[in-house]
């Protein structure tokens, strides 16, 4: 019985049309990221089982992909704690490996396991897919790309201002404009807290506050009233919801909230450093805002938070997010190294390029001559012609078989090659070769001894066109 051909759910084919576009948003990813000074490192596609469990909570870790014991390891899993439901103890008896979740926590383990081969502050960068049994939707996968840029080994906040300057380099440099970072501070968040006195309870309302966007104000106390918080309280976090105009504007707002509240003050000021620097340097592609509601990863992140928005245009969540850690290495034996991160959602970033149509005309081009077989002889001479070219960096075919003529032009324009050169027994006794260009349908003769000129100058003109 005959399989039948499908991805796996969560997965996707590229076709070689989408090979490209992806490379080419790699290549302007790792061309900033060195020119910012950041190196390249890789890390496995699977991990120690334990290196990653306990890393993301517990909804992360059900989204974890393990991978089964195999050979003689399968004969070591536990039946007793399985008859004895405890399937937990079973399931780490049947899996010792597990596909990486993200880029970061094998980073953290890379961190400390080479620590004494690093020079800090450690600049990396990394381009590698990711695994997660999530629910695919749009811009959703199972199997998906991460692109990372961290620098470990200080607290310096110039790397928060050289972590967004290069969001904007790369985003500049893709031609995609109208982006937000959003910012945020955990000192803030915290802040905010103990101003209504609710330190105890950070987590519960960060959530909250997280979904104001998508519930609204009323909705927001609601949760928060069912989660015990008093009106008292709510009282005095009505002024925040109010909160209007560009990010210096609202970190004075906050400044007289704050007046006698230490860790707010903490987590302005440095946010205050960080807009004042930037201000010096005329964004591209991107504007900042600063946004109370923002709580991302708030269980690893200590100070900057930032998370990035496409264009309103697009119908997408973020495409990108990070901030400031000084426990990321902690598990792993490595103690006092802070860093700042961030992270470029490769396959949303993809998508959004798509949807207002910027990547370039001509970087999906493969074959750009494709010669005529006339048959066995005529051939012959045919393939020294398309040697020729290609050590002159041109990409070019000869079709393989003396089809008729009728299907090998077919063959030119499915796959869009822009030039064909015909030379049968009588243009090779001339010495000469015709050239049809086939978008206008043009075809002229010319000596052989000038075809590297002619098809340079065909493709120069149809870049030229193309731009």
């Amino acid at each position: 019985m005959a399989i039948k051909p499908a991805t796996s759910k969560g997965t996707r084919d590229f076709s070689s049309k989408e090979i490209a576009r992806r490379n080419y948003i790699k290549t302007v990813l790792q061309q900033a990221f060195e020119h910012f000074s950041f190196q390249p490192i890789e890390t496995p596609s699977f991990e120690r089982l334990e290196t990653l469990m306990g890393q993301y909570g517990d909804e992360g870790d059900r989204l974890i992909f393990k991978i089964l014991n195999s050979g003689d390891k399968v004969k070591n899993a536990d039946l007793d704690a399985f008859q004895m439901k405890a399937f937990q103890k079973f399931s780490k008896s049947l899996s010792e490996k597990a596909l990486r979740y993200d880029l970061t926590v094998p980073f953290a383990r890379y961190v400390a396991q080479h620590q004494n081969d690093l020079t800090f502050p450690f600049r990396r960068y990394q381009i590698q897919p990711v695994w997660r049994a999530d629910r695919p939707q749009h811009g959703r996968f199972q199997e998906f790309y991460q692109c990372d840029a961290d620098i470990v080994g200080d607290r310096s906040l110039w790397q928060e201002v050289e972590m967004l300057l290069l969001y904007d380099t790369v985003f500049d440099a893709l031609g995609l404009k109208g982006i937000t970072l959003k910012l945020n501070h955990r000192k803030i968040l915290a802040g905010i807290a103990r101003l209504i006195g609710a330190e105890s309870q950070l987590i519960d309302f960060t959530v909250a506050l997280d979904k104001l966007d998508k519930i609204g104000q009323e909705g927001v106390v609601a949760e928060l009233t069912n989660k015990g918080f008093s009106p008292e309280a709510l009282t005095k976090l009505s002024p925040l919801f109010e909160l209007q105009g560009d990010p210096t504007e609202k970190i004075l707002a906050l400044d007289t909230l704050f007046h006698d509240n230490t860790i707010g003050q903490e987590g302005l000021q440095e946010l205050r450093f960080i807009i004042q620097q930037l201000e010096k340097h005329q964004f591209k592609s991107v504007v900042l805002d600063l946004d109370l509601t923002l709580a991302r990863g708030l269980h690893y992140y200590t100070g900057m938070i930032v998370e990035v928005t496409p264009p309103a245009s697009v119908k997408m969540g973020s495409i990108g997010g990070g901030g400031r850690y000084d426990d990321l290495t902690s598990t792993f034996g490595l103690k006092n190294m802070s860093g700042i991160g961030v992270s470029f959602g490769f396959e949303r970033i993809y998508l959004v390029l798509e949807a207002l149509d910027l990547f370039p005309k001509n970087i999906d081009k493969a074959t750009e001559v494709l010669f005529v077989n006339f048959g066995p002889n005529d051939a012959a001479s045919a393939f020294e012609a398309v040697m020729k070219l290609r050590n002159q960096g041109i990409s070019c075919e000869l079709y393989p078989s003396d089809s008729k003529l009728k299907k090998q032009l077919n063959y030119a324009n499915q796959k869009n090659i822009p030039l064909v050169v015909l030379m049968g027994s009588e243009e090779i006794e001339r010495q000469e070769f015709d050239i049809k260009d086939m978008n206008s349908g043009e075809q002229k003769t010319h000596k052989i001894t000038e075809l590297i000129e002619i098809v340079t100058q065909k493709r120069s003109a149809a870049d030229t066109n193309q731009g």
